[in-house]
């Protein structure tokens, strides 16, 4: 029997999670037909149960009630099992999916959410979490829509029962709007957008105390916005009159700055199969074979030039979601640093680059090491130190970046920002990522100009740096670096060769 769940190519194995769906529903398909039998199933029964009527529901959307109605006449664990393996589908098999099972599947979640099924919010997150930006075709817009249209329409709901997910929903609805609002006379684009910042302002407008539990990136996705004239009036306020949003306890937008974001934002943004990829090429590449699976990996996910801004995310993932232990960075596993190097030399749009370069540095500006992870920080200073002196056109580029950073960001709290930088290098040396600050400040082939303002903004806050602590490795800082190819160089947009 062929799966009518998945596009499966002749020369591709058959996934084993499929195969117990699909068997479970031949095996059982006489008893997924009314009248159904009233015995109460064994664990093992109910468990092929759960899996027959998934199949079916996804498969059959002819008997897609029927099946459900099934379902809630046996169902014993608060549809805690269907929902898992539901979310198995949107994790493991979303992108395999055929189109008339992907909507049968948002069908089954809207279905999920109306009994609100032990687990339902994970099943949210991980469809949100297929929702790509640049994705400008038919089924990636259809997809955004159809999540969209269920938040909206279950909002109260949702607000009552799983708070969170509109928080999640929020960030993901925030970064998409980045795209979408710079993309015109795209009809569906335009109606899309139009839900997305209705969405977007109810939440900012009228749960801000949810909202604000994003933390400092909320700022970081605002500022991406202010062209569009209702986020420009919530940033005014933001930043004007804190008062306007009627949040007990909130003052002023620093509180935003200094409240660190965790780490599960960052997954919204990467796809399940990026964030596998990504953390593959971190655990199991060896430095020496990069270039191989860095051509792969370009043409799998940055092959279009409107994909580059996949790259702002890849950089927070991997500064702030992917920590690696310390088996692993004394390896010779590729470093993080280095694949951010090669994902900043990929780009062709001004902007987006430096949005790339404010991802990377973004928990410097407010850095602080009781609440701020040192590892958020690490892959900016090792990239500027193992990139020195073959390649010290980077050091030299992001250490002007981070300076006019501290200059321009936020005048209003430039001294809070100075403070915050100088924190992040002295912790970054008394941690011993790096032995001490000569490493920039003496090496002979930066700007003299940048040097002395590096040394200028470190002996004018009030945290003053040990100028030498106790050697530390500074991994792959001799492996070659040309592994900091640009994945896509040539006018085709095709990733470069190895």
């Amino acid at each position: 029997m062929e799966s009518k769940l998945l596009n499966v190519g002749t020369h591709e194995a058959g996934n084993e999670f499929e195969s117990s769906l699909r068997q479970a529903f031949m095996e059982l398909e006489p008893r997924l037909r009314p009248p159904f039998s009233i015995a109460i199933p064994t664990p093992q029964e109910y468990s092929q149960l759960n899996h027959a009527l998934l199949y079916g529901v996804l498969t059959e959307p002819q008997f897609a009630k029927i099946h459900v109605k099934h379902l809630h006449g046996l169902v014993s664990d608060g549809y805690a099992l269907f929902v898992s393996l539901t979310l198995r589908v949107v994790l493991e098999l979303y992108n395999k999916l055929v189109d008339s099972v992907k909507q049968q599947l948002i069908w089954a979640v809207n279905e999920i959410v109306g009994v609100f099924g032990v687990g339902f919010d994970g099943l949210l997150v991980g469809l949100l979490r297929h929702t790509v930006g640049c994705d400008y075709t038919d089924r990636g817009l259809w997809l955004c829509f159809e999540l969209i249209n269920l938040l909206l329409t279950n909002f109260i709901s949702l607000l009552e029962q799983e708070p969170s997910v509109l928080t999640s929903a929020l960030y993901v609805y925030l970064r998409l709007l980045a795209d979408h609002c710079r993309v015109s006379g795209n009809v569906r684009v335009d109606f899309l957008k139009k839900l997305e910042i209705e969405f977007c302002v109810k939440m900012l407008r009228e749960q801000f105390h949810l909202s604000m539990k994003i933390g400092r990136d909320l700022v970081r996705l605002l500022q991406d916005l202010v062209h569009v004239p209702e986020f420009r009036n919530i940033w005014k306020d933001l930043v004007l009159d804190p008062t306007t949003f009627g949040t007990e306890g909130f003052s002023d937008v620093g509180q935003l700055y200094s409240t660190r974001t965790s780490s599960r934002y960052f997954l919204l943004r990467v796809t399940p199969e990026m964030e596998l990829q990504l953390r593959f090429l971190l655990v199991h590449v060896k430095f020496r074979h990069l270039k191989r699976y860095q051509t792969w990996f370009a043409k799998k996910f940055l092959f279009e030039p409107e994909r580059e801004t996949l790259i702002v995310d890849m950089i927070r993932f991997i500064c702030c979601a992917h920590h690696p232990s310390n088996e692993i960075i004394h390896s010779d596993s590729v470093p993080r640093w280095a694949i951010i190097g090669w994902l900043l030399s990929s780009f062709r749009k001004k902007y987006v680059e430096a949005n790339a370069k404010l991802a990377l540095f973004y928990d410097w500006l407010y850095f602080d090491e009781r609440m701020d992870n040192i590892m958020n920080i690490e892959p900016a200073m090792l990239l500027m130190v193992c990139s020195m002196p073959q390649y010290v056109g980077m050091t030299q580029s992001l250490l002007e970046f981070l300076l006019l950073l501290v200059d321009n960001y936020d005048q209003m709290r430039s001294y809070t920002v100075a403070n915050g930088v100088s924190l992040a290098f002295n912790s970054l040396v008394t941690k011993g990522v790096i032995n001490n600050v000569d490493t920039l400040t003496s090496c002979d082939a930066l700007s003299p100009f940048l040097k002395e303002r590096l040394k200028k903004l470190l002996s004018s806050t009030n945290e003053t740096l040990p100028h030498q602590l106790c050697p530390s490795r500074l991994p792959h800082c001799s492996a070659d670096a040309s592994h900091l190819e640009t994945p896509a160089s040539n006018p085709k947009h095709e990733p470069a060769g190895a």
